[in-house]
């Protein structure tokens, strides 16, 4: 591992990759960027030569046939949704009744998170392959690293350099409640910032939330870039894309949560306070999956139909995409009646999981996240499981989908089987919030309903 980081050299390959993406032309630039980043994985980083090649990448021209229209501001991203968006309903009923579900959206994130956490960076056959030979595939229960010394050395390490299994201490035989992990850290996050600035928070309130309360050290790729950023005192929207090679990775998607939870029955809301969020770290497809996510949520308060609930995240966003065209997929492969795992393989027919940027990036696991919605069935345990079993980045899709089924169904309809391993706590890194009582999450965030 090189002993240098936070380097252009080590983003080059990445911006080549997203640039290409965003329809730029950036081919007769591959031979510098992987020379770049040879020299820093040789501990010798080119960073001035890294920045004027990014410079060159970033401004090549797009071409005139690309078919996307991605706009990053609000008001151009609410010209361009489909013209048929629905309209948001208002949950109907007591919020002492939406406690349930909002309880029930928490908790669900919880048991996702902590399903996938102990897998994250495996590759798909890893995963199959330890979840067959023990037993649980298709998965019905948490995964521990208790199993047979066998078993153990079998999946010590594969595919080439992976972390170790043993390593890590999230097994389900080693916790005793929600461990730590950014895609809880968020929620909890903006949940203090709600509580601190009310519902008309900025962009700029949000990072300087980030700046007071979550160590450095604690968020990663975009975020990371993002935060540097604004010590350097390169605010929103700027932040977003100032050599961000990673803007369009899934770190904006994992923090849509919260701004759900608290407009239920309104996507159109939900998504609004996603995309003040969102471009602090991230551009177009980047932000657009935080705003689809959000949107998801606050129709899966009012809806039990998950295509509604899918379809309700799509009106949010640019109709010309390229996340709603992978989306749009997922929902055609479903209309033709294949099987998860069929419409897994898809995905992985399309993004390769052993390239960082495919593995890392918004649309292939936003499309994780739909097939482990749609093939899910509106069950817990189907839908977080398949996006474990998809791999990718499982803490991550199980986290975000375990959400929307935890709000849909509400915590009294959840197993308790995936329920009773979080012993109702979970830990977080958020200045002021080491151990929660996650009951008492969802009090304070139905409280903010209220305002």
């Amino acid at each position: 591992m090189p002993k240098f980081f936070l380097t252009l050299s080590e983003t080059v390959l990445i911006e080549l990759a997203q640039s290409a993406d965003e329809g730029r032309n950036v081919k007769s630039f591959a031979d510098d960027a992987r020379l770049i980043f040879d020299m820093y994985k040789q501990d010798r980083p080119m960073e001035q030569e890294a920045k004027e090649l990014i410079d060159k990448i970033r401004s090549a021209p797009i071409a005139a046939d690309y078919p996307y229209n991605e706009p990053a501001d609000l008001d151009s991203i609410k010209k361009v949704r489909p013209a048929k968006k629905g309209k948001g309903e208002p949950f109907k009923g007591d919020l002492k009744n939406y406690y349930d579900k909002v309880y029930g959206a928490w908790l669900g994130r919880c048991a996702g998170c902590l399903l996938g956490k102990p897998v994250e960076g495996w590759k798909r056959k890893r995963i199959t392959g330890i979840l067959k030979d023990t037993g649980n595939y298709p998965i019905a229960h948490y995964i521990s690293s208790d199993i047979d010394e066998k078993l153990k050395t079998k999946y010590e390490v594969v595919d080439g350099g992976q972390i170790p299994w043993s390593r890590k201490v999230s097994w389900i035989n080693n916790v005793d409640c929600m461990p730590e992990d950014d895609d809880t850290n968020y929620t909890i996050l903006y949940l203090k910032i709600l509580e601190t600035y009310g519902r008309d928070f900025t962009s700029e309130d949000v990072a300087i939330s980030w700046l007071r309360d979550v160590p450095f050290f604690h968020v990663c790729t975009a975020e990371t870039v993002a935060y540097k950023n604004f010590v350097n005192l390169i605010m929103p929207p700027l932040s977003g894309s100032y050599y961000n090679a990673y803007r369009e990775w899934i770190g904006a998607q994992i923090r849509a949560d919260f701004f759900g939870y608290v407009n239920p029955g309104d996507p159109e809301k939900a998504a609004e306070y996603a995309w003040r969020d969102g471009r602090i770290s991230h551009v177009k497809n980047g932000i657009y999956g935080e705003m689809l996510t959000a949107a998801m949520i606050a129709r899966a308060a009012v809806s039990r139909d998950m295509k509604d609930i899918i379809r309700s995240g799509l009106d949010e966003v640019p109709e010309k995409s390229r996340l709603t065209e992978g989306v749009g997929k997922v929902l055609e492969w479903h209309r033709e009646g294949i099987n998860w795992e069929a419409a897994l393989d898809r995905v992985h027919e399309i993004y390769d999981e052993t390239n960082g940027y495919h593995w890392c990036h918004t649309i292939s696991n936003a499309m994780i996240c739909a097939v482990s919605l749609l093939w899910g069935e509106s069950d817990l345990e189907k839908t977080i499981g398949i996006a474990v079993c998809a791999g990718f980045d499982t803490d991550c899709n199980a986290a975000t989908t375990g959400s929307i089924v935890g709000m849909l169904n509400g915590a009294k309809a959840l197993p308790e089987k995936w329920i009773k391993a979080l012993n109702n706590k979970v830990k977080s890194g958020i200045d002021g919030y080491n151990l929660c009582e996650i009951s008492g999450l969802a009090e304070r965030t139905v409280g903010l309903c209220a305002q």
